[in-house]
């Protein structure tokens, strides 16, 4: 891991360095007739740079995105402090430039808003008015450099009833129905992990309106404020769901929808060696090449259209899913449109041979990690291609 920036010297390093680009003037328009022009490296962010303020979750997640896509990020760490929760952030942090600076010591937020100014987006995760107390807030930094995007990821968002209150993403997630949605029948809801509320709902949505804002910028000359919040975002993502509900095909009662595990062709099944298998056969061709896999004769088996059907259709599949093991089952299943693959542990999912084939993960001393692979990360540009290091 690198060393932390001293405050003293590598600060006022970077403060030397030229400023990123500006966008006083809308950038022209290309030939949209024209074909596409030679591949280029550095990604299409190159030349764009990002002031992390060190937060965990979403906030570091965003930038480890825009740090894949060719932007160059700063962080800025507490000096004398090592990284909170260093071992987890380990891939998330990487591709940044740390640099140590006190931002309660006004000599530390003079020095941050000094480096505001050659800055095209700053990135904090503080509670709402903290980034204010210590001198630091939009309108400090957006004072001095009118063009900046600041964004900023919170749980509950700048303002409402609960924007001061602490939280994390299964608190979010649950006061957005996602919650509500994932589990089994007849059982309490299951939190898949933080991935949907910090991730998904957080440090996803936080990427897009900062890139939306710089599209907006590249018109207007002007930055502006970008606030994220897990609970909005989760809720965005829930949008099908509700639309599912409004329309009467999503029902309140856990594990007895399409989408859920409800559907018997569109669950999960244990094997004969304890792994398991997913099966996503929602379409009719699908459905039959999984009959035509587990040996089964769809005149036999009960309507797949009523829903009261599905159990006894499930226990037919969990049956024949028995009888054979994960790898077993895979054989089976390969090269078919039946929709069936395996579920793998984190650990083994690096080792897939599609993985392997697009470079979705490179191995790293300390283990497999997401990579921005080929040459760029996901989504991945096909002219503008970015070579990032590993981690920090």
């Amino acid at each position: 891991m690198q060393r932390p920036l001293s405050p003293s010297a590598d600060a006022v390093f970077l403060l030397s360095r030229p400023p990123a680009r500006r966008y006083a003037d809308p950038p022209r328009r290309p030939d949209r007739a024209a074909p596409p022009g030679p591949a280029v490296s550095g990604g299409p962010l190159a030349g764009l740079r990002v002031l992390e303020l060190a937060a965990i979750g979403p906030a570091p997640y965003a930038c480890m995105l825009l740090a894949d896509l060719g932007a160059e990020v700063i962080r800025v760490d507490r000096p004398g402090q090592e990284r909170a929760f260093a071992p987890w952030h380990r891939i998330l942090d990487r591709g940044r430039r740390p640099v140590a600076l006190d931002l309660k010591d006004p000599a530390g937020a003079g020095l941050l808003l000094r480096l505001v100014d050659g800055a095209d987006v700053l990135v904090e995760g503080f509670r709402p008015g903290v980034a204010e107390r210590l001198g630091v807030g939009p309108g400090a930094c957006r004072a001095r450099n009118p063009a900046l995007v600041y964004g900023r990821m919170t749980g509950w968002g700048q303002d409402g009833p609960l924007a001061q209150a602490p939280g994390h993403d299964i608190n979010y997630i649950g006061l957005t129905g996602a919650l509500h949605a994932i589990g089994p029948a007849g059982g309490a809801p299951v939190p898949p992990a933080n991935l949907l509320g910090d991730f998904g709902g957080g440090g996803m949505l936080l990427t897009a309106g900062i890139l939306a804002a710089l599209v907006e910028r590249s018109r207007s000359g002007l930055g502006q404020v970008v606030d994220a919040a897990i609970v909005d975002g989760t809720a965005s993502l829930t949008g099908m769901l509700l639309a599912m509900a409004q329309a009467g095909q999503w029902g309140a009662d856990r594990g007895g929808n399409l989408l859920d595990g409800g559907a018997p062709f569109y669950a999960v099944y244990p094997c004969a060696d304890g792994g398991h298998v997913a099966v996503g056969a929602l379409e009719e061709r699908f459905y039959r090449a999984l009959l035509a896999g587990l040996g089964l004769d769809e005149d036999r088996l009960p309507d797949r259209d009523d829903p009261a059907n599905w159990p006894a259709l499930r226990r037919e599949f969990e049956t024949r899913f028995a009888t054979r093991t994960r790898a077993q089952w895979t054989a089976v299943f390969d090269g078919t449109e039946a929709c069936v693959t395996p579920v793998l542990s984190l650990t083994e999912a690096a080792a897939h041979p599609h993985h392997r084939a697009r470079g979705t993960y490179r191995p790293t001393p300390d283990g497999a990690q997401p990579a921005p692979a080929p040459g760029s990360p996901a989504p991945r540009p096909d002219r503008t291609r970015h070579h990032p290091g590993g981690p920090p």
